[in-house]
Formats: structure tokens, C-alpha cells, sequence
């Protein structure tokens, strides 16, 4: 059967357009619909502005502590132009959505706004400012990513109600905020906004802030905080808020404490996505479904062979490289490559201050599953760059197999964890040794050091620490 395309991208974010531009390598006759934004909800509205703000915050602070390294510093208080830092965070963006659309056109790839709906295994309906177009295809991939989750008592429509989105976007600093959930969205936002001289409360409804991860990184998470001036609320229910006569009051309520109300000027929801999966034809078209996720193989395909799905669609850690990954194998796939997605870790980063990564199996895991494991814990105050930066808070945990000694897990807690994860990544898709990771030589003095010294670490043979 003839087809207008041999692949339609039903999606041009962090998945969508990998996908769509591999297709377009490989020489596959591609079209990529998008029915907002170009790059995706992390490019334009999430991940990219966020960190573009948390590197703002984390500078603001610096300055205002140079006076640590010798700096002489102008009398009177550091200022900040929220116009211009909401401008510099845009500019940004702007440079990296284009991006974006030059690539696909670079690459061959159409490219068409509008909202798409599957009307069947090869054939999408187009909803755009022209009218509606149906299109056919040899291969379909759903790349539609998610949404904020809203909770009961506290929907969006008032400005005052907001999400990341909006957090994003404030054009001047609030004097309060509460922060309803203690996951890495909401800590990120946290950190950002209580460096520019915001109060902030967060409420949680578990026992601890980012809730799964290591109690030690929690621990120097916690610290950091209540050093900042942030106030955690464990174990407390967020019931609604009401308006007041300079803001707005948050009710919550915790066994321990029972209710409380916090005035703020604006409350911050963050308390997870769900997968933008409803009302896109997929009931119609027969997609078989693990709850709102579509359920794939390792190959990205649906039971519908010639649909594919990838991304937070399909469930799975929520995270952009996770889809990224995702979109080249099914775009491999649909070439007729045989491929499969088979990645041993996915790893994860929070970018809150300082910031969390992990890649493999973290020790609450580990002591769950019953693994016989070691642990290799090098602190940041044993490394000489960290020290050099006047960046001491935390740590780098190695996990390994207490037999094989293969890595089976790494927890980086501290300065530029997001840049060192990698490392770490690599020796657990490469079914590393410790021994691997501390026989390479690792330049001096560097903060990759650390990963060497706590490989060693688990094998009782570090250097610069006392060994267990």
C-alpha cells in the first residue's frame, strides 16, 4: 500500500524529534506533528529553563558569598532584574528550539503544526489552523510526553494555583510560596526561589523529601535546606487553600500537628505527571494499554505493529534521555535494523543544591532485593577540588557485588553530580569491575576522583580515605 510518509512523529519533544531526525538519517520519509512547542514541554517549559534559573540562583548565591574568597563587594544588597533573568532563561530557550527545527530540516524531516489523533494503524487526523488533514503512514510513533498532575482543591485556573510552568515564568521574586510535594520538581523550584529570598514550606505526604532515594542523601539534602531557610513539613496533607486579604492561605493538616494554615503568594504544585495518552484515538485504534501507559515491547512497538510508542507515554523513569533512547530505537526499527531498547541503567539526576545523581541500584534497593553487596563512601571533604571550590557537602557511594565485584550501583550527593554521573553510567552498561574504575587513572585534582577513590573504597584499598 502506498503511504504519504514512510513514519509520522506524533510529537516533537525529547523523543519525538531523536526520533524524528534518525528516521530522517536512515532515510525514511519522516513527518513530525507538534501541536505547541517545538523541543518538547523539558525544552521550552521544564528541564532547559529550569536549570538555566537554578544556575541563575546558585550564582546569586556565590556572589553574595565572595566576600569568603577575598572579594570586596559593593555596599548595600545585591540586586536582582527578574525582567532580565525571565529574558536571559528565554533567550535560551529560543536558541535551543531552533535549533531544534533546523536539525529536523537539516535532516529531511517535514514538519507540521497541529493536533494529531490516530484514526487508525496508518492513518493520523491533523487538526490545524488550516483545517483538518488526514495522513497516511507506513509507521506511527507516539511520542506525547505528560502533564501535571492536578489534585482535588487545587486547579490551575488561578494564577495563583501554578505549576512548574509557571514557576518558570514569574515576573517578580514572592515573598511566600508553599511547595505541595518534596519530589525533585518541587525541591529543584525550592532551592531556586529560596536563594532569591523567598520563604518557602514545603509539604510532603511521606516520611521524607524525595521519597525512594537514599536516606544519606536526604539527610544532606534536609541539612541544606533548613540551612537555608526552608521550612519541610513530613507526613502532612495539602487540603486547599483560600484567598486573604495579601495572598493566599494553604490549609494542611499532619497527624502530628493536625491543621495548620500557611500564607503565601503563591502555592506551587508538583506532585508528578501523567502521560498525555486520553483523547488521542487510542481506545479507537485498539492500543493495548497498562493502565494510562501504552504498553510496548523492546522494540517500542505496540501490539499495533505498525504503532510505536516511547517517552513518558510509555511509562518508566519520566525522564528526557530516557526518551531520547527510546525514539532512536524505534526510529532504527522502523528502518529495519534489528534493535532493541536493552539499557542496563537509566540514570537520574536532581538538580537541587547539592545536586543528586544516580545511575544502577541505590542501597535501599540493594538491602530490599536481599543482594549480598559492599559500599564504597568517599565524603567531598576528602577530595581537593571539592575543597579547592569550597564545595564540601556530600558524597560518591559505589555499590558492588560482594562476590563478583561488579558495580551495581552509584549515589552521587554534591557539587557538578550531574556532570560525574556519566562515568558511573558507562562502567554499569559496561558490566565494570570495581577494580575497572579504580585502576583507571583519573586526573588530579579533579572531582572524578572521587568515583575512583570510592570504587577502591568498596574494596577496602582507598587512598584518601579511611578504609572499612
Amino acid at each position: 500500500m502506498s503511504h504519504d510518509f514512510g513514519a509520522i512523529v506524533i510529537g516533537a519533544g525529547p523523543g519525538g524529534y531523536p526520533c524524528a531526525i534518525r528516521l530522517g538519517q536512515l532515510g525514511v520519509k519522516t513527518l513530525v506533528i507538534e501541536k505547541e512547542y517545538w523541543g518538547g514541554v523539558c525544552l521550552n517549559v521544564g528541564c532547559i529553563p529550569s536549570k538555566a534559573l537554578i544556575g541563575a540562583a546558585k550564582r546569586y548565591e556565590e556572589i553574595k558569598h565572595a566576600g569568603d574568597m577575598g572579594f570586596v563587594l559593593p555596599e548595600g544588597e545585591i540586586g536582582i532584574d527578574v525582567g532580565k533573568l525571565q529574558g536571559w532563561k528565554d533567550s535560551v530557550v529560543t536558541k535551543l528550539t531552533g535549533g531544534v527545527r533546523q536539525l529536523l530540516k537539516a535532516n529531511g524531516v517535514e514538519m507540521m503544526e497541529g493536533t494529531a489523533t490516530l484514526a487508525g494503524p496508518n492513518t493520523v487526523k491533523v487538526a490545524t489552523a488550516d483545517g483538518e488533514k488526514t495522513i497516511t503512514a507506513g509507521a506511527i510513533v507516539i511520542a506525547t510526553g505528560s502533564s501535571p498532575i492536578q489534585i482535588p482543591g487545587f486547579a490551575y485556573a488561578d494564577e495563583r494555583v501554578i505549576d512548574s510552568t509557571g514557576a518558570l515564568a514569574l515576573q517578580a521574586i514572592p515573598k511566600k510560596m508553599v511547595v505541595i510535594g518534596g519530589g525533585y520538581i518541587g525541591l529543584e523550584m525550592s532551592g531556586v526561589y529560596s536563594k532569591l529570598g523567598t520563604e518557602v514550606t514545603v509539604v510532603e505526604m511521606m516520611d521524607q523529601i524525595l521519597p525512594g532515594f537514599d536516606p544519606d542523601v536526604v539527610k544532606v539534602l534536609a541539612r541544606r535546606m533548613k540551612k537555608e531557610g526552608v521550612t519541610t513539613l513530613l507526613k502532612t496533607r495539602a487540603l486547599g487553600w483560600e484567598a486573604a486579604d495579601d495572598g493566599i492561605v494553604v490549609n494542611v493538616e499532619s497527624d502530628k500537628d493536625g491543621k495548620q494554615a500557611l500564607p503565601c503568594d503563591y502555592v506551587l504544585v508538583t506532585v508528578g505527571r501523567f502521560p498525555n495518552t486520553k483523547g488521542i484515538g487510542l481506545e479507537e485504534t485498539g492500543i493495548a494499554m497498562n493502565g494510562r501507559f501504552i504498553q510496548v515491547d523492546r522494540q517500542m512497538r505496540t501490539n499495533v505493529p505498525s504503532v510505536y510508542a516511547i517517552g513518558d507515554a510509555v511509562g518508566g523513569m519520566m525522564l528526557a534521555h530516557k526518551a531520547t533512547h527510546e525514539g532512536e530505537v524505534a526510529a532504527e526499527v522502523i528502518a529495519g535494523h534489528t534493535v532493541q531498547y536493552d539499557a542496563k541503567t537509566v540514570p537520574a539526576v536532581v538538580f537541587t543544591d547539592p545536586e543528586v545523581a544516580t545511575a544502577g541500584k541505590s542501597e535501599p534497593e540493594l538491602k530490599a532485593e536481599g543482594v549480598a553487596y559492599k559500599v564504597g563512601k568517599v565524603p567531598w571533604a576528602a577530595i581537593g577540588k571539592a575543597i579547592a571550590n569550597g564545595e564540601t557537602e556530600g558524597f560518591v557511594k559505589v555499590l558492588i557485588d560482594a562476590e563478583s565485584h561488579l558495580i551495581l550501583g552509584v549515589t552521587i550527593c554534591g557539587y557538578h553530580a550531574s556532570d560525574i554521573i556519566s562515568e558511573a553510567a558507562l562502567a554499569i552498561e559496561m558490566c565494570a569491575e570495581a577494580l575497572d574504575v579504580g585502576l583507571t587513572i583519573h586526573p588530579h585534582p579533579t572531582l572524578g576522583e572521587a568515583v575512583m577513590e570510592a570504587a577502591k573504597a568498596a574494596l577496602g584499598e582507598a587512598i584518601h580515605v579511611v578504609n572499612r
